[in-house]
């Protein structure tokens, strides 16, 4: 027997993983349940979680409308940041699990439970994520994975666990593969997906429509932005949550945002993973279309090239960090004059930006103009091309003397 725990905290969705956890965890560890679960807009898979925690052997459960603290403290910052991680993945995921893990914790102290449990695997990256953040916050607490130590050594085998007991679960054997949603995005793994060769049945896909079925005409949208925020969709302001779901529907509508890729987990294993992000695909590429014009060129190319690591420390559940509180820190100042509006066009999938302005441009058409100007002299071009290739043709000098 495991040592003695009173009360434990569990990270719940309702999922097949955590379905079974309360159970396993009265019966391993003879403690009470507390069951947990945040809203970050799964929207109808939170219907009939309460009860289905309690009758399934929780003593209590917590269900939270994160959704409003998960845009402005977490996306926002991701947003202007730039952040993508392997260049293709926009961490819908990976940038909700510290805004959960920190509201367990809170629970947890509430409660004086003396530990926390989660539902991710021993072979997944959302178990590093949680457990930095249950560190970062409460290094005293317990932390107790069920996936690490359990018998159960698949879903096939966790489907007959559940089965055994009576508890219902969301996934069958005919369609094993798991999905995650939020109000950013939903990804698919597992099951018939961990083939890489297979390709995904359009009837997976919950938020965008195929880019065959999209509508025959384009359709455009601007979006507003204050200081790298995006703060109204085609003139009208919006609330932070009403944002993203408006944009997720105009996205959805036109087949935008779906990416299918295989990526390099944290433990070292390469991982095939499923996206749908209709609205943070339109809201990146508006947001880098305004900085080419409103960041000067020094700070702009350095900020790309931090970009990769701040989606790095996210991926790997770094977010409670002082590296990161230290990048925000110079991505907050870069973002002071990032603010205009930008225009783009939706159509069978693609989200292509065709226009972009700013009170605080950089642009200058009389100087980026190619007809005759007073402000630019192009003679001066050859002396400024004479100093900057002077190291090139004096090494080729050298070389051909040699």
């Amino acid at each position: 027997m495991p040592k003695k725990v009173k009360k434990v905290v569990l990270a719940y969705s309702g999922g097949l993983d955590t379905s079974i956890m309360i159970k396993w965890l009265k019966d391993n560890y003879g403690c009470e349940v507390v069951a947990y679960a945040a809203d970050v807009g799964q929207e109808s898979e939170l219907k009939g979680l309460k009860e289905k925690a309690i009758r399934t052997g929780a003593s209590k459960i917590y269900i939270e409308d994160l959704k409003n603290e998960f845009v402005k403290d977490f996306l926002f910052p991701m947003i202007r940041s730039g952040a993508v991680y392997e260049g293709q993945y926009l961490l819908g995921t990976s940038i909700a699990r510290p805004l959960i893990a920190k509201r367990q914790i809170e629970i947890a102290i509430k409660e004086k439970a003396d530990a926390v449990a989660h539902g991710a695997t021993g072979k997944g990256n959302d178990q590093v994520r949680f457990e930095l953040t249950f560190k970062a916050l409460a290094p005293q607490i317990r932390i107790i994975a069920p996936w690490r130590e359990w018998e159960l050594r698949g879903r096939e085998e966790e489907i007959e666990y559940a089965r055994k007991h009576n508890i219902p679960i969301p996934v069958s054997k005919s369609k094993p593969y798991s999905s995650d949603r939020n109000l950013w995005h939903i990804s698919y793994e597992g099951g018939v997906l961990e083939d890489p060769w297979f390709e995904p049945r359009e009837d997976m896909f919950i938020l965008s429509v195929s880019p065959e079925k999209a509508p025959n005409h384009p359709e455009y949208v601007e979006i507003g932005f204050e200081s790298g925020v995006p703060v109204s969709v085609n003139g009208k302001k919006l609330a932070p949550v009403k944002l993203i779901q408006e944009l997720n529907r105009l996205g959805g509508k036109h087949g935008v945002g779906r990416v299918d890729i295989v990526e390099n987990r944290l433990v070292g294993i390469k991982s095939r993973g499923v996206y749908e992000t209709p609205g943070g695909t339109i809201i990146y590429a508006a947001h880098q279309a305004l900085e080419t014009i409103t960041l000067d060129r020094d700070t702009l190319h350095y900020k790309q090239m931090l970009a990769p690591k701040y989606a790095e420390l996210i991926y790997n559940g770094q977010w409670f960090t002082p590296l990161r509180e230290a990048l925000d820190a110079f991505i907050n100042h870069t973002q002071k004059y990032v603010s205009g509006m930008v225009r783009l066009k939706l159509y069978k999938g693609s989200c292509s930006v065709v226009g972009r302005r700013s009170t605080h441009s950089l642009y200058d058409p009389k100087l980026a103009t190619f007809e005759k100007d007073a402000v630019y002299d192009q003679k001066d071009a050859e002396g400024f091309i004479n100093l900057f290739g002077l190291p090139i043709k004096a090494e080729a000098l050298l070389r051909r003397k040699k």
